[in-house]
């Protein structure tokens, strides 16, 4: 299977072209660097790039895969904008993809697993994983409470992701491997794996977003005071 990722959901801005046989992900086009802001003016260029790479045309994509979250509100919206309009624009399936997902399978071949993003506000969104499987679905966690679940998973469990350095002093025996986002090959096998019926390219959000809406429109007057 031939197809695109793309990944907009945390520090990094990554398209790859991937060939997925047999569960082997295959490389021939990739470009991805740690980006905080500007993913809407760089993702277009990054797939042609990545495209060239590979020496493929986008109509010879057979899939695009999409990073869905948790993450960046913004950077979410990016990302699966451009997909669904790629994959409107080619008339291919478009398979959406768990952050904490893609993060635990960046992690190898690890039997336990600790997929956690740095969230701000005291909080981490977080997955945990058990002999390859998930125990629970994501959730956003107090550092409290991640550091306890963290606290029985062993000294064999790996900790993944950006959140994984806020338990560095706490994590006796876990290894951290700090990532800015998922590696590319993690996505690609997922997005080959995946099942369109099932796996929709919709928006994962674990909390509300941090912006409120204005009280007013601009040029609005503002409501006259109560007088009691």
């Amino acid at each position: 299977m031939r197809l695109m990722i793309i990944d907009t959901a945390l520090g990094l801005c990554t398209a790859g072209v991937f060939e997925v046989v047999g569960g082997e992900a295959r490389r021939p086009g990739l470009r991805s660097e740690p980006m905080v802001k500007g993913h809407s003016e760089r993702i277009a260029g990054f797939a042609r790039d990545a495209a060239a790479a590979a020496g493929v045309d986008f109509a010879d994509l057979d899939r695009i895969g999409v990073t869905v979250g948790p993450g960046s509100f913004t950077g979410l919206r990016v990302g699966l904008s451009f997909a669904q309009g790629l994959g409107a624009a080619l008339d291919r399936p478009v398979v959406g993809l768990s952050t904490l997902d893609a993060l635990a399978a960046s992690a190898g071949e690890a039997a336990t697993v600790a997929a956690l993003i740095d969230a701000r506000r005291g909080q981490v969104y977080a997955r945990f994983w058990r002999d390859g499987r998930a125990e629970g679905p994501p959730a956003a966690l107090t550092l409290e409470d991640a550091a306890a679940r963290i606290g029985t998973l062993g000294a064999d469990a790996v900790l993944v992701g950006s959140g994984a350095a806020l338990f560095a002093a706490a994590a006796a025996g876990p290894r951290l491997l700090v990532l800015d986002g998922p590696a590319p090959e993690a996505l690609a096998r997922l997005a080959a794996a995946a099942d369109p019926a099932l796996a929709r390219p919709r928006p994962l959000y674990l909390r509300a977003p941090d912006a409120v809406p204005p009280t007013r429109l601009p040029g609005q007057a503002r409501a006259p005071a109560r007088v009691p």
